[in-house]
This record gives structure tokens, sequence and C-alpha cells, in this order.
């Protein structure tokens, strides 16, 4: 009706880690103003590392999220070892991106089943959907499961890892070790090729977008702890060059920086952008995964994210076998480390996408200042675009669907608010 304003408030926000609030306003069957509000108070990492030894930082930035403790302690460790001049190879290398095919493993399985596949089959939560489909929810357990015995091997515990270290780590696993990881991460691979067969018959809405997806592109991998950041829109930097490219602003409406593109504006990290940007990458296994989905090199519906994260699912299982069937213990779990004053720089690709640090450094190897991006503050744009092109679609639903539409929507991106600063409250303003 002519002249009416309607107004759409989601309170809170289920199935994503967090707390937040949606504001949506319609003003004659048209979306008007979109507003992702996340409201959890700052909890000052940053400040927090500052004029504590570097060699403390992988173990303190693993407790800003207990969902991807691995992801803030590699970007954090190649961050400091980029500033020491410390380079990290051969078989510390490659259990450093065991340690993350861990975390990949464990992230995406609660994503997929516990949180996300409920959407699609129509049922409030994973304990609901466990009633009708339990062998699927055990299915997805066990995955976690196996992800969380990789951390704790690797990583020394399943949440908040302590055995990362500047240089490498504290400890590292036998041959005996590797050889039952081994044994788990075979069963884990078929379960991850089953997960991509179920999650491929879902019914998606239609909904492509042309984005400008960015990740971190490797040469010769698919990319977790290294490479150069590139777009798809013809972006290709080093990660030093970071924030000379991207920039955070203050919304009114959100205690969550805001991170856009210098020039341009929102973009989108995470499975997605590293499916369309490094497709070539994946191994055989998970293309075929990906092409017996249905999907392409390509893919530009957000809510067929569930299938690319299963499909990594498949990558991740996969590449953690290659490297436990190749293992060789090193002669030391670390190199040498010489503290200087330096500034270093380190990417690497959580399972939600980029996460980007900086420190400076002193000549003792203190911190005098630290920087944290992570990837759900860096998607928080282009979750609202994407909400405002979205909802358009429904703008005649009732608030109680409306709301529904909205908080799936939302959880394509799987945001982990409370690393950003928690999440949903959906404000519908039709008044």
């Amino acid at each position: 009706m002519s002249g009416s304003t309607r107004t759409i408030k989601v309170d809170y926000l289920a199935r994503v880690e967090g707390e937040g609030a949606l504001y949506v306003k319609i003003r004659d069957d048209r979306v008007v103003d979109v507003k992702l509000k996340i409201f959890e108070p700052p909890r000052f990492f940053e400040a927090f590392l500052r004029g504590r030894h570097c060699t403390e930082a992988p173990d303190i930035t693993a407790r800003i999220c207990g969902i991807c403790p691995v992801a803030y302690q590699m970007s954090s460790v190649h961050a400091i070892e980029d500033a020491l001049g410390v380079r990290v190879e051969g078989q510390l290398r490659e259990l450093r991106r065991l340690l993350y095919c861990g975390e990949w493993i464990e992230s995406h399985a609660l994503h997929v089943y516990m949180l996300h596949a409920p959407d699609f089959l129509g049922y409030e939560d994973a304990i609901r959907m466990a009633k009708e489909h339990g062998p699927v929810v055990q299915r997805g357990l066990e995955l976690k499961k196996i992800g969380n015995q990789i951390v704790t091997l690797v990583g020394g515990r399943e949440i908040h890892p302590i055995n990362v270290r500047v240089g490498g780590f504290y400890r590292v696993p036998t041959r005996q070790e590797m050889r039952g990881l081994a044994q788990a991460l075979r069963a884990a691979r078929d379960l991850a090729l089953q997960t991509v067969t179920w999650v491929s018959g879902f019914t998606f809405p239609e909904f492509e977008q042309e984005y400008e997806f960015v990740a971190l592109r490797h040469p010769a991998e698919y990319p977790f702890n290294e490479g150069r950041l590139v777009s798809s829109a013809g972006l290709d930097m080093a990660v030093q060059d970071y924030e000379t490219r991207f920039t955070e602003e203050h919304v009114a409406h959100s205690n969550a920086l805001h991170s856009k593109l210098a020039g341009r504006d929102a973009y989108f990290v995470g499975p997605l952008a590293r499916y369309n940007l490094s497709f070539d990458r994946l191994s055989p296994v998970a293309r075929e995964a990906a092409a017996s989905a249905g999907l392409g090199r390509k893919c530009l519906n957000p809510f067929k994210s569930i299938i690319v994260r299963a499909v990594e699912l498949v990558y991740a299982c996969d590449e953690a076998l290659r490297i436990a069937e190749n293992y060789e213990p090193p002669e030391l779990p670390s190199v040498n480390v010489a503290f200087r004053a330096g500034t270093g720089h380190g990417c690497t690709e959580a399972p939600r996408g980029i996460l980007y640090h900086r420190y400076r450094l002193d000549d003792a190897g203190t911190i005098v200042e630290a920087k944290i991006v992570p990837p759900t503050s860096q998607n928080q744009r282009q979750i609202e675009e994407d909400l405002r092109r979205f909802v358009q679609n429904y703008v005649s639903l009732p608030k109680e669907e409306m709301t529904w539409k909205c908080e799936q929507a939302v959880r394509n991106y799987d945001p982990c608010i409370s690393c950003a600063t928690h999440f949903l409250k959906l404000e519908l303003d039709r008044s």
C-alpha cells in the first residue's frame, strides 16, 4: 500500500557463533535500509598484546575464538616470523598445514551439519533434525571428532591449542601417532564424500550474484598458510601490502568495524572465494566431488556455499591424509629464532576466510603494536548487500517467515561474530 513503511527486527540469530541483530526497513514494498548490528563489547585483544613478548602471541590470540583458534595462531606466528626473518619449511611446514586441515574439518563439519543443514531441511535446530536424521547427524559428529583429533595431536589440545611456537612446535608427533591418524583420515574422507552427496540434494534459492571474491592464492597448493592476496576483479598483491588496499571503518549501528577495498566497496571472503579463485588447486578427489555435486569451476550462489564447504571437507581430509602418510619426524621441533626490531605481516585462510595480523616489535621482540582483522568483519558489508537484494524478493512475507529467510541468508557466511568483536535480532520496519 502506498506510503507504508514496514520494519523487521530479529532479536537473536540462532546457529551462529555470537550475538547480533538485523534491522530491515521496507517502504512501499521496497527495501530501503539494511543494518547488520554486532553489539558484543570489544575484547581488546590488540591492546592485550602490546607490551607482551612476541613468543606469547600465538597462545594469546588462540583465545580469540574457540571455533578457529588455529587460524589465529597461524596468522599470528606467520606475522611474527615475517618480522624476525624466520622461515619454517619441510616437515614443520607440513605439520602446520596438517593442523589447519584439522581446524577446517571440525569447523566445516560443525557448520554444515549443526548450523546450516537444518535451514534446508526445515528444522529449527540440529537437535530436532537428529530425531529424524540420526545417522546423518552422527556422521557429522564423527567428522568433527576426527578434526579435533588432528588438532589435539599436532596442537596439543582440542580447544585453544598450546603446541605452536614461533619457529615451529614444542613437540612433534611420532610416526606411530601419524599412522593411527592416517587410518582415521581414510574413513573421514569417505564421510566427507558422503557429505557432498547429501548437501547437493538440498533445494537452493536462485540467487546468483557478481561478487569481488578475495582469497589467498598459492602457486602449487589450495591455500591455507601462504600465498598472495588475489581477487576476482584483478587484485594481486603481497600480504605485506594488505593495508594499502584494505581499509576499516566504524559504522554507527555496529561495534565491529566494516572492511572495504580502497576505491571499491564490499568484498567476499571464505570458502566460496577460495573455491572460485583456486578451484584448480583442489586435489583430484575434491574436484571430482564438486563435479558430482553439480558445481562447475565457478559458484556464484551463496546458498550453495554449504556444498563448497563440503567439498573443502573432502579436500582437507585428503590433504591431511597425504601429509600423515608421508610424514617423517623432523630432527628438531623448531628452528632457531633471534629477536630483533621489525614489522611483520601474516595472512592465512581461516575456515571463514582471510585472517590478517600485523605486529611491530622492538629490539627485544616485545610487541609495540598489533592489528588483527578477522574474516567476519571483512564480510559484514557484503552480508548487508546480499540481504538487501535477497529480502527484496520476499517483502510480502509475514515477519516470522521473513526472519527465517534472513537468518538463512546470514548463515551462508557462517559468521563468527564473537571473533569480530556476538549475533540475531531482526528489526523489520514497515511503519
